[in-house]
């Protein structure tokens, strides 16, 4: 005879998801909402390419770097990354922006840590090398209010599950603080239409996967929870700088301030903590 269960014995899960693919399977939610509702997405084929690109990529870099198949969810995320954000008339971007991603991860390591958000330096270094082919998605969500807020719940879950919300909270914290300053700085209208100017960019797409999946990136920022509110800061600070007068130096430095404040402060910020943590080895020997 069958022993009947106990009443504290653990009911099994008929169904769970694993962990790695939340952030794929949200993402795709995000880019679906967006472009059904506001046609987020200029050419979906585009991003097709990205996403078979990115998955390739990854896994011929992976087997010859490990031996064996990476995991491709980070792939999808990085091929969703660059088709959303990616704009160009050509087609060489779309396939470009995410080989660069993640061959990146490979390539550019320091004690086996990566330096910088894949995605991110892969539109960053296709600005700079390319300014005349591709442009990165800077509209706004326009009147459709409930296609923004259903991406910021989306891009909540993600975060909640990687224990992130301190990171998205610091940069949104400072992002209104120095719009605030810029609105003082810039403008002759009153100060609340001025604010109300200054803080639109972060309502449109391009901020909100800046703010959910690159700047929370676990494998390119610093371990400690200060230092990643402190990063967040200064991330914030730079694109004010680089916004108020990157103008002077190069206009895609100023209009994609975000991508550049993460490429200069994110990498510097992990050289930091990398050397620190080299010298405490020393010390510890």
């Amino acid at each position: 005879m069958t022993p009947a269960l106990t009443a504290n014995a653990p009911a099994k899960r008929s169904f769970q998801i694993d962990s790695k693919y939340v952030a794929p399977i949200l993402i795709s939610c995000i880019l679906l909402v967006g472009h059904f509702t506001t046609g987020m997405l200029a050419d979906w084929q585009k991003t097709a390419v990205c996403i078979i690109v990115s998955i390739l990529t990854e896994a011929i870099f992976g087997f010859i770097t490990n031996k064996k198949m990476p995991h491709l969810a980070s792939a999808y995320v990085s091929g969703i990354s660059c088709g959303i954000l990616v704009r160009s008339a050509e087609w060489w971007p779309f396939i470009v922006a995410p080989a660069l991603s993640v061959i990146s991860k490979y390539v550019i390591r320091v004690d086996g840590r990566h330096l910088w958000n894949p995605s991110n330096l892969a539109i960053v270094l296709l600005l700079l090398l390319a300014p005349q082919s591709m442009y990165t998605l800077s509209f706004q969500f326009g009147n459709h209010v409930w296609a923004g807020i259903v991406v910021w719940i989306l891009g909540s879950v993600i975060i909640y599950r990687l224990k992130r919300f301190h990171i998205c909270a610091t940069y949104i914290l400072c992002f209104f603080g120095f719009a605030l300053i810029r609105a003082l700085l810039n403008h002759d209208m009153s100060l609340v239409n001025a604010f109300k100017f200054e803080i639109a960019p972060i309502t449109g797409p391009m901020y909100q996967l800046f703010i959910f999946f690159m700047i929370t990136d676990p494998k390119t920022t610093v371990h400690s929870k200060k230092g990643q509110m402190l990063v967040a800061f200064l991330v914030a600070a730079m694109e004010f700088v680089l916004r108020q007068w990157g103008k002077n130096w190069n206009v895609h430095i100023a209009s994609h301030a975000p991508y550049f404040a993460l490429t200069l402060m994110g990498p510097t910020a992990n050289l930091i903590e990398i050397y620190k943590a080299r010298q405490a080895k020393k010390s510890a020997h």
